[in-house]
């Protein structure tokens, strides 16, 4: 029992982690693309990770998979999953604070749901859902309608761009079922190295980073951002799915919030009005009601 309760205190502190490295990649990304145009810093985001995941892989005498077909699934998976949602986050953080972004982008298990019942129509249907979908849209409409208000067009825009990205994400989360039979390492690792195969040479033609002088800090985001924030999170993430299951890994959809938002604030000297602080609560709860499992009934005896 004493190792049982060990094993579980290793694994919930890995979620914390988790949800510290993904949390943190706004912050990240906020620093990056001060001197760091926006495709040139994904592009580099995704290179690096995709060279430190294949690296793992061979590390472990593991084999990508080779077949076209299978590289076929695995770009699309990158469009889903990183090259669009990472573009638009990017994009978007040049005028949104990372806090923002953080509440914004966690509502993606709202969206895996709305998409699950209007396309594929799987997902059950129950109260507590219908609550958290529409608690998580009521948090989304007071961040994006009352920070538009004060602000230029561009950062409705950049909300917006960040919702999109969102529903990238649950799009991707959806499509990835198609991966099953691989080890979970196998989708991210070829889908960054497809994302990069796209994203450099957009970022050769659209952006020159070679005219670019990236500050130091910007330079250590990236780093950070595509080591910490992309490559080891995953890692913990696939052992995560294999120890505490795939329920209780969704569990940093909803961690991440208050960790990504206290590290914008604390270390970018950010700050939430009264009216985000209100949307921030109410994406929490609707992503918990979406993503925490409802408890079985007691067998009757």
């Amino acid at each position: 029992m004493k190792s049982e309760n060990q094993n579980l205190v290793k694994e919930l502190a890995l979620l914390l982690a988790l949800s510290t490295l993904w949390g943190a990649s706004y912050s990240f990304i906020k620093i990056g693309v001060e001197t760091i145009a926006p495709v040139t810093l994904i592009a580099a985001r995704t290179f690096i990770a995709g060279l430190i995941l294949v690296a793992i892989i061979q590390w472990q005498g593991l084999n990508l998979p080779t077949d076209a077909a299978t590289w076929r699934r695995f770009l699309f998976q990158a469009c889903l999953n990183s090259v669009i949602p990472f573009t638009l986050i990017a994009w978007a953080q040049q005028t949104t604070d990372a806090a923002l972004a953080t509440i914004l982008n966690s509502t993606s298990p709202i969206f895996v749901f709305l998409l699950t019942v209007l396309v594929t129509r799987h997902e059950a249907v129950t109260g507590r859902k219908l609550f958290g979908i529409g608690t998580g849209i009521v948090g989304i409409c007071l961040i994006v309608g009352v920070q538009a208000l004060d602000g230029v067009g561009r950062e409705l825009w950049a909300q917006l761009a960040i919702v999109a990205a969102t529903v990238c994400y649950a799009a991707a989360a959806i499509f990835g079922k198609n991966f099953r039979g691989l080890h979970p390492i196998m989708p991210a690792a070829g889908s960054m190295i497809c994302g990069a195969t796209v994203l450099i040479p957009v970022s050769l033609i659209a952006e020159q980073p070679g005219t670019m002088a990236p500050s130091t800090e910007s330079i250590l985001a990236l780093l950070a951002l595509s080591v910490f924030s992309t490559a080891l999170a995953f890692v913990i993430y696939f052992r995560l799915v294999q120890t505490l299951g795939s329920v209780g890994t969704t569990a940093q959809a909803y961690l991440r919030v208050p960790i990504g938002v206290a590290i914008g604030v604390m270390f970018l000297g950010e700050s939430l009005s009264s009216t985000g602080m209100i949307g921030l609560v109410c994406v929490i709860a609707g992503v918990a009601a979406m993503t925490i499992p409802a408890r079985k009934a007691a067998p009757a005896t």
